[in-house]
């Protein structure tokens, strides 16, 4: 067996030029549970993070261990030397872990190796923080990283000053480790104040587009599916489209017209991962009001992926764990146009069977559509589809008002389809299809005109 560097005492080996990486993905006897995508798939998942976090990827190590992970080194020592070997041989400065290291794992693996040790969690993060555009979504980063780093503080040897301190900052006898941990909390601290005041803000928001009647769409699913092409394709929104992961990371919200005269409001939320860092889904819960919020989900996938079942399991986790699994729900089957002419035949998609594309229909209880967003195929039939789904969602309310109610009659035409109309000598009689939205806001408007007694006859 190959024989460690017994290396505990030298710095991390620095390399000019860009960092290159090696890569660690270990498959253990306690997994992760169903769902989660496989050792391979997972490592070139890994490759693509890396390689939008501006690292080049200089090899890959796989490991199987049938009793869990090692505690100290998560790792084996021959697959220790492996990675070191392979590191030296690719001129490698950093190495990156597929699963979250402890604190000690960490510390301990960049003694052996003398390399900088990342997660996948600290990777993420990166990738986060590089990308990050609104002041919002730099705090809720900056939060993530900082809670990210406050167990890992004891491998820390350099002075965290940018993070606040100065004449009268340090107490007496108090150690650099102690002032650092002081200042992390207080930045946390300060962060999740400026958060809640970002909260606050978005609430004003979501309360204004509430008194907009409009039914609310989210766009959602795992990062890379497509979901902001197909918000252009829908609206016309020019927002930004790459081929990266995580390309989307503040949600954009737009007007969405469809068949009927209908409108609604449709929003493109960030990406989910495999192994999405827990920081990073408490930071960003602000964001992901905005799908708490939604009427009706647009889950898309990219049904050209290979391994395209794990990526839906994935994004359906992560929308239980934030709470939102049981709003109503659109399966997208995306990127139809990537699709060879015949499809292998281990390719399933739920409900279509072996080879078989999916199509606009229900399969096992979903209601599905297979689509093109780059190309717009299958956007009208989607379209349709929304706007029927609305229709179906709207009441039916039958009421009479006093000839003077001029603004309730005006807003019942502009955001319902009036069914009825009929005129008396005092009064008109009005039946009228709407949404649980307007249904609430009509009320609100005859408690202001007076009429709160008029009762709403569906």
């Amino acid at each position: 067996m190959a024989r460690i560097r017994n290396a505990d005492r030298r710095p991390p080996r620095v390399v000019a030029g860009p960092e290159r990486a090696v890569l660690v993905g270990v498959e253990a006897g306690t997994s992760a549970p169903g769902g989660s995508l496989r050792l391979d798939e997972s490592l070139d998942e890994l490759a693509r993070l890396s390689h939008t976090a501006g690292l080049e990827v200089a090899g890959q190590v796989r490991q199987v261990l049938r009793n869990g992970v090692r505690p100290a080194s998560y790792i084996g020592s021959g697959k220790l030397a492996e990675v070191q070997q392979l590191s030296a041989a690719t001129n490698a400065n950093v190495v990156i872990f597929d699963d979250d290291l402890s604190p000690a794992q960490q510390r301990n693996l960049e003694k052996i190796l003398c390399l900088k040790v990342v997660d996948r969690s600290q990777l993420i993060l990166d990738i986060f923080a590089q990308r990050a555009q609104s002041q919002a979504g730099k705090l809720q980063v900056e939060l993530a990283q900082l809670e990210y780093l406050r167990p890992r503080l004891t491998r820390q040897w350099t002075h965290l000053s940018r993070l606040g301190g100065g004449l009268g900052s340090r107490g007496p006898g108090e150690a650099q480790l102690e002032v650092d941990r002081r200042r992390i909390r207080e930045r946390i601290a300060s962060l999740r104040r400026r958060l809640r005041e970002v909260e606050r803000t978005r609430g004003l928001h979501r309360h204004e587009r509430a008194r907009v009647p409009f039914p609310c769409l989210a766009l959602v699913g795992y990062t890379n599916a497509g979901k902001s092409t197909l918000m252009n394709a829908l609206t016309r929104a020019q927002v930004l489209v790459e081929d990266k992961l995580f390309a989307t990371l503040d949600p954009t919200s737009r007007r969405l017209d469809l068949p009927g005269g209908q409108t609604a409001l449709l929003t493109d939320t960030v990406g989910f991962i495999n192994k999405l860092p827990h920081q990073l889904i408490d930071a960003f819960t602000a964001t992901l009001e905005e799908v708490r919020t939604a009427d009706l989900l647009l889950h898309v996938i990219d049904a050209s992926h290979p391994r395209c079942l794990e990526q839906k399991t994935v994004a359906e986790r992560v929308l239980e764990e934030i709470g939102v699994a049981h709003l109503p729900t659109f399966t997208v089957w995306n990127k139809l146009d990537r699709l060879p002419a015949e499809p292998p035949e281990d390719v399933v998609w739920p409900g279509f069977g072996a080879a078989q594309a999916p199509t606009a229909g229900d399969a096992d209880g979903e209601t599905c559509f297979g689509i093109s967003a780059l190309r717009g195929a299958g956007t009208t039939a989607l379209l349709g589809a929304i706007g029927r789904y609305l229709e179906r969602e709207r009441q039916v309310l039958r009421l009479e008002l006093p000839l003077g109610a001029g603004q309730v009659l005006d807003f019942l035409h502009t955001n319902g389809t009036v069914v009825e109309q009929t005129y008396t000598s005092t009064s008109v009689r009005l039946t009228v299809r709407v949404s649980a939205k307007v249904a609430g806001q009509l009320r609100k408007r005859l408690a202001a005109a007076g009429l709160a007694g008029q009762k709403l006859n569906a």
